[in-house]
């Protein structure tokens, strides 16, 4: 596909959203949200913690285990003034587990909130056993890079932990409470690093992932971890002219090989798992077209629209056979890989046959990805949600959406 004569307007991916439809609280109990079934241009009604009667025992489930991190920390300055410091990601160390067990100093690129009050020098919080020093060291159009340092008895995490606040989306429009600690987290995070929860794995209980192992259904895991830019609102007219942010993720062999040899589905749980394992598709193809020759563990990566360019012909499994070879060179058993991937009408799907995912916001690159994923009947979807009491967004009801295979 010419992406630099492809004229898709963001504006064909617009809905009416009435602010009351937003669910600005999660539900009671996890898994009874409300499950909108799409498969073979069909729709139904269901509740979410019947998903494993819906899916064959064939199916191989890809999960993203990334946990969020109480990533907004907040500082008073003398003068009174509030500054909100949003850490998006490690720079030094930019490795996201050695940079969370780091003691004593560490460079995050951030967002700052009320910039134009820190004028400069340091900012300190006080904390109940050591106090936390912030300072910008580059100052970007968009974003800095702060260097914290604190007490080395203690690790960044633990600073974390300790000084952060949960970052809920911005359109729940409210403060993080109590309630956002545990439910905006699914029940299988492992590894810190995102600044927003892969949502459709919200609606996971330890009972429905038991039900799904107790009929047969495998699971696998990928850890992408989400940044804010998952927020960012198409601004251009021409989608081609929006900018993707690019997210690290780290697969290990398993997970490339349950997927190298699985003969049914896959299905995604949410769409970060659908970029993750995307991406690694297109990655297996570089791979097949430059072979490692030994050395250090690959860190792969993918542009917003390389994969358009790319063979499109490769079949599945070679492409997962390119990147378990890749690891064989490297004698590692983790890839670390960035995306960029922006997977929009247009796109052909080769990991992802049916993906669990939540209700976007207008606009969205998320809304493209369906849109991609199930065509013009995203439309019907939608519609079919609104009409019919579905909560949207973060903390709202779920779809299982089967892809058509004619």
């Amino acid at each position: 596909m010419d992406i630099s004569n492809y004229q898709l307007s963001i504006n064909q991916f617009d809905y009416n959203l009435p602010e009351e439809r937003i669910a600005r609280y999660p539900l009671p109990c996890r898994d009874m949200s409300k499950l909108l079934v799409y498969e073979n241009g069909q729709i139904s009604e269901r509740v979410f913690r019947e998903l494993p009667e819906l899916l064959p025992p064939s199916d191989l489930m890809v999960f993203n285990n990334t946990k969020v991190v109480r990533a907004r920390l907040r500082f008073d300055k003398e003068t009174g003034a509030h500054i909100e410091i949003f850490c998006l990601e490690p720079v030094e160390p930019a490795e996201y587990e050695t940079a969370f067990a780091q003691r004593g100093t560490a460079v995050w690129k951030c967002l700052v909130g009320n910039r134009k009050k820190w004028k400069g020098g340091q900012l300190v919080k006080n904390l109940k056993d050591a106090d936390l020093q912030a300072e910008i060291v580059s100052d970007y159009t968009s974003h800095q890079y702060v260097r914290f340092t604190w007490d080395p008895r203690f690790t960044w995490g633990e600073v974390m932990d300790l000084a952060g606040v949960t970052p809920i989306p911005p359109y729940l429009n409210r403060e993080t409470e109590q309630v956002d600690d545990v439910r905006y987290q699914t029940v299988y995070s492992r590894y810190k690093g995102s600044v927003a929860a892969p949502t459709a794995g919200l609606h996971f209980t330890p009972e429905v992932l038991e039900n799904l192992r107790s009929r047969g259904i495998r699971t696998a895991e990928v850890t992408l971890h989400v940044g804010a830019g998952t927020f960012k609102p198409v601004t251009a007219e021409f989608v081609k002219d929006h900018e993707m942010h690019e997210e690290f993720f780290t697969v290990d062999r398993e997970t490339v090989r349950l997927m190298q040899v699985q003969p049914g589905r896959i299905t995604a749980v949410g769409t970060t798992s659908v970029r993750t394992i995307e991406s690694l598709y297109w990655m297996g193809v570089k791979l097949l077209r430059e072979p490692m020759h030994g050395g250090d563990a690959p860190h792969l990566s993918l542009k917003q629209f390389e994969a358009y360019a790319l063979p499109q012909d490769t079949p599945r499994h070679e492409a997962m056979q390119a990147l378990l070879d890749a690891m064989d060179t490297c004698g590692c058993d983790l890839l670390t890989a960035h995306t960029g991937i922006m997977i929009m009408p247009g796109y052909h799907f080769r990991m992802t046959d049916a993906m669990v995912t939540n209700f976007h916001q207008p606009k969205s690159t998320l809304l493209l990805l369906v849109s991609a994923f199930i065509g013009d009947d995203w439309k019907q979807v939608y519609d079919y949600a609104l009409a019919h009491g579905f909560r949207f967004l973060s903390y709202g009801d779920s779809s299982l959406l089967v892809r058509s295979t004619l």
